[in-house]
């Protein structure tokens, strides 16, 4: 029978480490492997992100084109198609859309958008809609709301 203190890895499994540094008896003493001078062989050397040598980086060669507009809204999307989960809710809210598993962040902003038909008469609330859903939500019967 098989003991824990009695299992050991199979032959070749395990490799003692490479001890550097330490004279030349060992093969790995002088400059213990980081060959002569530069950088490269000193200590608290490291790497920077992006250098190359000395040579103008990548990042700095290629030319930089257009911005980012910081004050960009990033509007979490429902089409009125979606709406149909919610089943028979008068009001259709952004926590209503969370628990009905259309949006993810029920503080953030949502816009409703005009892809498919709207069956019933509800009124909807949310921080924007597209011209198409605010056409379909009327012509259903239902309202629609903005909310800041």
């Amino acid at each position: 029978m098989l003991k824990l203190n009695e299992l050991k890895a199979p032959r070749g499994a395990s490799k003692k480490r490479k001890r550097i540094g330490r004279g030349p008896g060992s093969g790995h003493g002088k400059t213990s492997t980081k060959g002569h001078k530069g950088a490269k062989a000193r200590s608290g050397y490291s790497d920077k992100v992006g250098f190359e040598g000395g040579q103008m980086p990548l990042q700095r060669r290629i030319p930089k084109r257009g911005f980012t507009n910081i004050f960009k809204k990033h509007f979490q999307i429902v089409n009125l198609i979606s709406l149909e989960k919610c089943g028979s809710a008068e009001v259709i809210n952004p926590l209503i859309l969370k628990n009905c598993g259309l949006i993810k962040d029920p503080q953030g902003p949502v816009k409703i958008l005009g892809e498919g038909k709207l069956k019933s008469a509800v009124t909807v609330q949310a921080q924007a809609f597209s011209k198409s859903a605010q056409e379909k939500i009327t012509k259903a019967g239902g309202k629609f709301e903005v909310i800041k």
